[in-house]
């Protein structure tokens, strides 16, 4: 089975790795007995189903998340129940990918209008005469 990023996107299950371990919070007599927290690791730097660019991006965007050998990893606590921590550690997966595949707006340079440089400099004239007036005069 395959998770579905977007239309041309898909991991497969296997690149997946979930781990249970016990949560702290709220739970009552089960907090001691039941590994309701999930934690999954997706390795990032070798897996076959994503772009170099989605890589890259991904990799900047998980942070401290992401180990030194390229590993993804995301704890859920969340809820009280395994499946539900388990459903939202992948939906936070997905959509740290999606996110991923956005590629960035290429920024076009810009320069100010003439105006705006004429009203900024005049403004810089009225503030340094107001200081000026406020001057002490030596007598």
């Amino acid at each position: 089975m395959e998770v579905r990023i977007t239309n041309q996107l898909a991991i497969d299950d296997s690149e997946i790795s979930l781990g249970y371990i016990q949560s702290s919070g709220p739970g009552g007599q089960n907090i001691n007995k039941v590994a309701t927290a999930v934690q999954l690791r997706f390795d990032v730097r070798r897996s076959p189903s994503l772009p170099d660019d989605v890589r890259l991006r991904l990799e900047r965007l998980a942070g401290k998340r992401l180990s030194a050998d390229g590993v993804l990893t995301i704890e859920a606590h969340r809820y009280r129940t395994q499946e539900h921590n388990r459903q939202d550690a992948i939906a936070r997966l997905i959509a740290m990918i999606r996110k991923a595949t956005e590629k960035p707006k290429t920024r076009r340079k810009t320069r100010p209008s003439e105006a705006s440089i004429q009203k900024r400099l005049e403004s810089k004239r009225r503030r340094g005469e107001v200081k000026r007036l406020r001057r002490e005069i030596d007598g």
